[in-house]
């Protein structure tokens, strides 16, 4: 996001000395007896340090397939969610997220559930227990107004609703908003989207485009993310846009733009550089990790951001105002590998992506002519206050200048520290080695300590987790 302003085996091997058979001496095995599942509930909180709330614990979900009916003219949304997932425990029962909605008919396996509401928790309580390591489908009947999640430091995240349509969008939690989710990224699963709305609005989302089909004057766009997918870069636009349609590097290249804006305005031409930009990423960072390319502009003043949407990204009109903006489609794009295929597993680690990120624009800003990296550099370092850690920001810090400016500092210290042989290697050897899961400060120290072939302690405590300004390397 860019803002304005094992199991363990053991095996006993019976050594046998000067016979062919078995020792007769040696007691016969006791079978194990079985154990009963301990059903318990899952927890209501994935176990984020900086959110406990956020997400839930007990199960790995594997899917989202969504049906989704929405009228403009009444905020209306209605909803079918098919989610498959795996128990990680004994379940008596479990937590979904689900925000302003009311939930109806639930089952679990085609069984019938029972459910309750607990503030922003759906609680789902199947027929029978599910044992640990069993895949089971649930199916959650559920509708109501969509609202937004309010966060007086973070912002809002979630459905805000438009005259002609609405759209679901946020950081670090928006999902929720609109259908049942797991909604932290630690859990990840790909996403389809059946969304059907009044004929002649366009409805945009996630990876590729599906059949649409009209009856009875409503139309259903189809949408499907087949790699995994942390559950705030889920996302959905509704409402009057000209989708232009084309291919790139061989994958669907899709770009929506409003009507309200022109077609051949700043908008329009900086989102158009969207592949020449990805191309240049790609050259640093390795091969485009998703099957589809794109963006969605969004003319609304109350999107002062932009947001890396898996495969699409996101962005508010206000960063075109009066002047075509790639830097910031520099930003955004550079999250498909480090944030959206390489993505958290926790809040805390957050300078993982928007350092990245933000020195992806550095990267972008040389490649252009506009100023070299390490100008870039120099002129964050001379000023900066370095009393709030990159590792470790705190909550209501996710979104700052320590995560950002200093992660991105901290990533052309390490360039200068190992060389960039070593360097860029490494940042392509992390978004191959972790695509499409899930990582933490400490996975890329190790990894950036493999690559150098030396101990970085020393540098990375000072350059994360220091509160002093760090010496020049």
């Amino acid at each position: 996001m860019r803002r304005t302003g094992a199991a363990v085996a053991v095996v006993t091997a019976l050594l046998v000395a000067g016979c062919s058979g078995p020792d007769r001496d040696a007691p016969e095995p006791t079978p194990s007896p079985s154990v009963a599942p301990s059903f318990a509930p899952g927890a209501a909180g994935a176990g984020d340090p900086y959110f406990p709330t956020y997400g839930n614990g007990g199960y790995d979900v594997a899917g989202y397939d969504l049906q989704v009916a929405y009228t403009p003219a009444s905020g209306q949304l209605d909803g079918t969610a098919t989610i498959t997932a795996t128990a990680t425990q004994d379940l008596s029962s479990f937590h979904l997220d689900l925000a302003h909605l009311v939930a109806g008919r639930v089952t679990v396996d085609g069984q019938a559930a029972t459910s309750r509401a607990d503030g922003n928790e759906l609680v789902v309580t199947p027929a029978a227990g599910i044992v640990k390591g069993r895949a089971f489908t649930v199916v959650v009947d559920y509708g109501g107004k969509p609202q937004v999640l309010a966060n007086e430091t973070l912002g809002t995240g979630g459905w805000l609703r438009t005259k002609d349509g609405g759209f679901a969008l946020g950081q670090p939690e928006s999902a929720s908003t609109w259908f049942p989710v797991n909604d932290h990224p630690s859990d990840k699963a790909t996403f389809a989207l059946a969304m059907t709305v009044p004929e002649g609005l366009e409805v945009i989302s996630n990876g590729l485009p599906g059949q649409r089909s009209t009856a009875a004057g409503r139309t259903t766009w189809r949408w499907a993310e087949r790699k995994p997918l942390a559950s705030y870069l889920a996302f959905v636009v509704i409402g009057q846009y000209r989708v232009r349609t084309g291919t790139h590097a061989g994958k669907p290249m899709i770009i929506a733009l409003p009507e309200s804006l022109p077609a051949d305005g700043d908008a329009a031409r900086s989102v158009g550089r969207t592949g020449e930009v990805a191309d240049f990423l790609a050259t640093q960072f390795g091969p485009y990790p998703f099957d589809s390319y794109g963006a969605v502009v969004l003319d609304d003043d109350r999107v002062g951001y932009a947001l890396e949407t898996q495969s699409r990204p996101v962005y508010g009109n206000t960063f075109f105002v009066g002047r075509p903006n790639v830097t910031v489609i520099a930003h955004e794009l550079a999250h498909q590998w480090y944030g959206d295929s390489v993505t958290v597993a926790r809040w805390q680690d957050i300078w993982l992506n928007e350092g990245f990120a933000t020195y992806a624009e550095w990267l972008w800003q040389e490649h252009t002519g506009e100023r070299t990296v390490q100008q870039s550099f120099d002129r964050v370092y001379s000023g900066f206050d370095w009393s709030v850690p990159t590792g470790d920001p705190g909550p209501d810090g996710i979104f700052g200048d320590a995560v950002y400016q200093r992660g991105a500092m901290a990533v052309q210290a390490l360039r200068r520290t190992i060389g960039d042989p070593a360097f860029f290697a490494l940042l392509k050897s992390w978004a191959a080695e972790h695509r499409d899961g899930t990582v933490r400060t400490e996975d890329f120290i190790a990894a950036a300590e493999r690559a150098a072939g030396k101990d970085l302690g020393d540098f990375f405590e000072a350059w994360l987790f220091g509160k002093v300004k760090p010496p020049l390397p």
